[in-house]
C-alpha cells in the first residue's frame, strides 16, 4: 500500500490461488475504489514506494521466483513501464525514499529480503536520474518482511524475521556515512510483516 496524489493505492498481492498484477486505488473523499492499469509482472511481497510523483514496485515473488525486476506506473499516462532490475532477486523486500541525499533530491532503497531460504541484510540504491542500481552496505541483521521509513535524512528498518524467528530490532541507515546502526533500545514484541509510517509529533 502506498499513498500518492490523494489516494491509496493496493499493488499486487496474492488472492488465494495466484501472484496478481492488479492495482485499486482508493479515493478517501469519494470512499470509493477503482481498478488502474495492471503491472506488467505478477508480485506478491513486493516492495512499494513513491519517488518523484511515480510509483515504483520493486522485486517480489511471482509464485515460482523471487524477482529482481522494477516497474514503475505514471498516474498521467495510466502505465507502467519497466526500469533497471536490481542485481539481487528480493521478495519480502522493504523499500524506502530518503530525501536529499548527496547531490541528487531522492534515492530509492531496496532493503533485505529473501530469495527462497537465503534471508538478505544486502542493500540496494536506485538512483532514478541514471535508472542504475548499486550496493551500499549491509545491514546488522538479515531481515525480510521488515517495515521501512525515512525520518530525517536516515533510513530505519523495524523488525521483520531473519528467517527462524520475528525481530524486535531496529537499525537505520546514514547514506553520508554508509554505515547501519542498531538502536540501543528494542521493540517489547518480535514484528513481521508490521506497517511503519512517520507521523509529526504533537507540541
Amino acid at each position: 500500500m502506498v499513498y500518492m496524489g490523494g489516494m491509496v493505492y493496493a499493488v499486487g498481492g496474492f488472492n488465494g490461488s495466484l501472484r496478481v498484477r492488479t492495482v485499486d486505488s482508493y479515493d478517501p473523499v469519494k470512499d470509493q475504489w477503482t481498478s488502474v492499469a495492471n503491472m506488467q509482472d505478477r508480485r506478491s511481497t513486493l516492495g512499494a514506494a513513491v519517488l518523484n510523483g511515480l510509483l515504483y514496485a520493486v522485486g517480489g515473488f511471482d509464485g515460482s521466483t523471487g524477482l529482481s525486476s522494477v516497474e514503475v506506473y505514471n498516474l498521467k499516462t495510466n502505465e507502467w513501464f519497466h526500469v533497471a532490475p536490481m542485481n539481487t532477486r528480493r521478495s519480502s523486500v522493504g523499500v524506502g525514499v530518503v530525501g536529499g541525499v548527496g547531490v541528487l533530491n531522492n534515492l530509492l532503497y531496496a532493503v533485505g529480503g529473501h530469495d527462497g531460504p537465503l534471508v538478505r541484510k544486502s542493500v540496494e540504491v536506485f538512483n532514478p536520474v541514471t535508472c542504475t542500481w548499486k550496493q551500499v552496505a549491509d545491514m546488522n541483521m538479515c531481515r525480510r518482511n521488515a517495515g521501512v521509513c525515512a525520518v530525517n535524512g536516515l533510513l530505519y528498518v523495524v523488525g521483520g524475521d531473519d528467517g527462524s524467528c520475528n525481530l524486535s530490532t531496529v537499525e537505520y541507515y546514514n547514506p553520508t556515512t554508509d554505515k547501519w546502526t542498531v538502536v540501543s533500545s528494542c521493540m517489547s514484541t518480535g514484528r513481521s510483516y508490521a506497517g511503519v509510517t512517520v507521523i509529526d509529533k504533537p507540541l
